[in-house]
């Protein structure tokens, strides 16, 4: 078995490796705008759900939160960026930062609430937080921050010419992320964390420190979602408090992962190269007349996957197994 697992990583990384040179050439021979656009989203979300599957998929503490730590992410940057003149390198890493310390200071609280308690929790407060910003003078209030543009350059990562680099920053984004959890799915901490989630007293019972588990998981979470928030706060070049902490990047961080097969590998990269698309292709295509087809369209289709495949996508490709995690 434990050969077996060793070579399913092997070729999990194998693959992984693929499917990064096959998308870094794609910009090669994609050039419609708007085609790119839709690529950058979805890699950013596949970034993005890979890190709230850390938590929730992995940990088990589902939040409906994390819109929270995406727009302290895109907030922080910004602001630093616009008040201080500090580069949004180094506004993304205090952003994964602050967003990871408050994590971890929500979580005191919040980790000793369990089930529906714990999802509840994590609406309010970051709900809280959309409040807050939208009263808070100094960063904007419900204004927002409108970023300077001062001309291509890698190093205030700025681009008005071209999308490519935001490509592949997002690009790097999802690897990083993927990498991120296939390191730690074989860590001690990716098996303290699936035993946090399937049972959380029996794995204390073992040894396992399950309150700082959780936090660990929280912080990693945090911090890459963070970072996501810092990029498309540089992408879009403009924030305000529902374009960076509405509650619907809460859900579209989530669902990727639901779609695709929550708590695995793989899961939230399929679940976000279906979802991300369908959803801006029907927003293109029928979301103009403002009759909400689009949303229709893209609703039923989401219930009819979930309804049929209720354990996600990559039950699809997951084989019966006596022991094990679902890849």
């Amino acid at each position: 078995m434990d050969k077996n697992f060793a070579a399913r990583r092997r070729r999990d990384l194998i693959i992984a490796a693929a499917l990064a040179v096959i998308a870094a050439l794609t910009p090669l021979f994609v050039k419609d705008v708007v085609v790119q656009n839709i690529l950058i989203l979805t890699l950013m979300y596949a970034g993005l759900s890979q890190s709230w599957n850390i938590l929730s998929g992995y940990c088990g503490q589902i939040s409906l939160g994390h819109a929270l730590y995406f727009g302290l992410g895109a907030y922080t940057t910004e602001l630093l960026f616009t008040k201080f003149g500090v580069l949004p390198w180094f506004g993304m890493l205090a952003g994964g930062v602050v967003s990871a310390l408050i994590a971890m200071g929500l979580g005191y609280p919040f980790f000793r609430l369990r089930g529906h308690y714990f999802v509840i929790a994590t609406i309010v407060i970051a709900e809280i937080g959309l409040l807050l910003f939208h009263n808070w003078e100094w960063a904007g209030a419900a204004m927002g921050i409108t970023i300077p543009i001062r001309g291509d350059s890698w190093l205030k990562f700025q681009f008005a010419r071209s999308k490519l680099p935001y490509f592949y920053f997002a690009l790097l984004l999802a690897c990083v992320a993927w990498f991120v959890t296939w390191w730690l799915e074989d860590s001690k901490w990716g098996f303290w964390w699936r035993a946090v989630k399937d049972n959380p007293d029996a794995a204390e019972s073992l040894g396992v420190d399950v309150f700082n588990s959780k936090m660990g998981a929280a912080a990693v979470s945090a911090f890459l979602v963070a970072v996501g928030g810092s990029f498309y706060a540089q992408f879009v070049s403009y924030i305000d408090p529902e374009s960076v902490m509405g509650f619907q990047f809460s859900l579209l961080m989530a669902l990727p992962a639901v779609l695709g097969g929550i708590g695995t590998l793989w899961g939230p990269v399929l679940g976000a190269a279906i979802l991300i698309p369908l959803t801006e292709i029907t927003r293109f295509k029928f979301g103009g007349s403002g009759s909400g087809v689009d949303l229709i369209i893209y609703g039923t289709l989401i219930v009819l996957i979930s309804l049929a495949l209720p354990r996600g996508l990559m039950s699809l490709f997951s084989r019966p197994k006596k022991t094990g995690a679902t890849r």
